[in-house]
C-alpha cells in the first residue's frame, strides 16, 4: 500500500470562504488570489470552490493558462504585469489584465503591436516599498498610459502593508487618494486583512477586493485572531497514520539529539509525516497535533521522513492508539475535530502561507 500521509482540499471551504470576503465587502467585486498555485492548493483542484469569484489574480502566465483550460472565461489579474515584451502576446491572446508597475513595462506597451486594446492595473507604491510607481510620479505614468492606443482601460492599485497590525491603513489610503484624486478608472487596494479589518468604509472595498490567504482558511492577522473568529475554514487537510507506538520509562529520549526526554512512564506514536513532506522541521516539542481526532503534541525534532507524538491523552480516553490510527497534522479530523493551519505555523515561527506553499510533491493531494 502507498505511503499513508495525504493532503485533501476542501472545495465546499474555499466556496465558504470566498463569500465570507463577499459578506464583509458586499459591493465589490472579488478578485480569487490564486497564485503560487493557489496558494500550494493547485489551482486545477481549487478551481471549482473559487469559480464564483469575479476575477482570478495570479503570477504566471502558464497558471493563466491552466485556468482557460479549466474553461474560465472572465477576468484574469497578472499581480506582477509582464516580465518580457513576447508577454504580451500571450495577454493579447488569453484576454488577460495585467499590472504595471514600472517605466519599462510602459516602455513594452508603446512597443506592443495588437489590435486588441489591453485593460491594466496602474500600481501606486503608497508605502509598501515594493512594486509600483512612488506617489510624485504616478500622474505622470498615468497619463503615459492614457496617450498609448494599445491600452484600454486604466484601473488603479495599492497594496496595504499594515493591514493585519496595529499600524493599520490610514496613511496609505491618504496617500493613494490623493494622488489618484480626479483620476477615471476603477481602484483595487484591500487584501484578505484589509477586507476582513477594515472594509467597513466604501473606500477600502472599492471596486475590487483581493482575498488572497483567507480564502485557504488562514486568519490573515494571526495570532490577535484566529480563522474561527473570522468564520473561515480550513480549505487543506494534511493528514497520516500512526506507524508504530512505543512504551518510554522515566530517562528515555526521543528523536535525534535527545531533545524530549520523557519525565515518567509514556507511550508515544510515531507518525508517517516529516519534513520532506512539507511538515516544519522547526516545530519544537508541545506543537498541536490530532491523534484520532483528540489533541496532543508532538515530541522531539521533526525527522525527514516521520515525527513522534504524546499518546498520553488518548490513553486517558481510553482511545486506541496503535498502528494505523488517523492523525491530523492540520485541517479537519474525521471526526470533525479542526487544527487550524495557523497554529502549527506559529509554533515553527512562521505563518500559514509558508506551510501550504512548502507542501511537498510526494505528498498525495485530492480533492474532498
Amino acid at each position: 500500500m502507498p505511503r499513508p500521509i495525504h493532503a485533501t482540499v476542501h472545495t465546499d471551504a474555499l466556496h465558504h470562504n470566498l463569500n465570507r470576503a463577499r459578506a464583509a465587502a458586499p459591493d465589490a467585486r472579488v478578485w480569487a488570489v490564486v497564485k503560487a498555485d493557489a496558494y500550494g492548493h493547485g489551482i486545477a483542484r481549487a478551481f471549482e470552490g473559487l469559480r464564483g469569484a469575479d476575477g482570478f489574480a495570479l503570477l504566471d502566465l502558464a497558471e493563466a493558462q491552466v485556468l482557460r483550460d479549466l474553461g474560465w472565461r472572465g477576468p484574469i489579474l497578472l499581480l506582477e504585469g509582464v516580465f518580457e515584451q513576447r508577454d504580451l502576446e500571450l495577454c493579447s491572446r488569453l484576454d488577460l489584465w495585467h499590472a504595471v508597475h514600472c517605466e519599462q513595462q510602459i516602455d513594452m506597451l508603446s512597443q506592443h503591436k495588437t489590435n486588441v486594446p489591453q485593460r491594466v492595473f496602474l500600481k501606486m507604491n503608497s508605502g509598501m516599498n515594493r512594486l509600483g510607481f512612488a506617489p510624485h510620479s504616478y500622474r505622470s505614468a498615468w497619463t503615459r498610459l492614457n496617450a498609448l492606443p494599445q491600452v484600454d482601460e486604466i484601473s488603479h492599485m495599492a497594496h496595504f502593508s499594515d493591514a493585519d497590525g496595529p499600524k493599520g491603513i490610514a496613511q496609505q489610503m491618504a496617500v493613494f487618494q490623493q494622488h489618484t484624486q480626479d483620476l477615471p478608472g476603477e481602484r483595487s487596494l484591500s487584501n484578505s486583512a484589509a477586507i476582513l479589518r477594515h472594509a467597513q468604509g466604501a473606500e477600502v472595498r472599492a471596486d475590487w477586493v483581493r482575498a488572497g490567504i483567507s480564502l485557504y482558511g488562514s486568519a490573515p492577522d494571526h495570532p490577535e485572531h484566529d480563522a474561527a473568529h473570522w468564520g473561515l475554514l480550513p480549505a487543506m487537510t494534511l493528514a497520516s497514520r500512526l506507524i508504530a507506538t512505543q512504551t518510554l520509562a522515566a530517562g528515555d529520549s526521543v528523536g535525534y539529539g535527545s531533545s524530549f526526554v520523557a519525565p515518567g512512564p509514556m507511550r508515544v506514536g510515531v507518525v508517517a509525516c516529516g519534513y520532506a513532506d512539507g511538515y516544519p522541521r522547526l516545530c519544537p516539542t508541545g506543537t498541536p497535533i490530532l491523534v484520532d481526532g483528540v489533541r496532543t503534541r508532538t515530541l522531539g525534532r521533526v525527522s525527514m521522513d516521520m515525527l513522534c507524538v504524546d499518546l498520553t491523552p488518548l490513553q486517558q480516553a481510553g482511545i486506541p492508539a496503535g498502528f494505523g490510527s488517523e492523525v491530523t497534522l492540520w485541517g479537519r479530523a474525521s471526526k470533525g475535530a479542526v487544527l487550524s493551519i495557523d497554529e502549527v505555523a506559529h509554533a515553527a515561527g512562521t505563518l500559514g502561507y509558508e506551510l501550504m506553499c512548502a507542501l511537498a510533491a510526494r505528498v498525495t493531494t485530492r480533492v474532498g
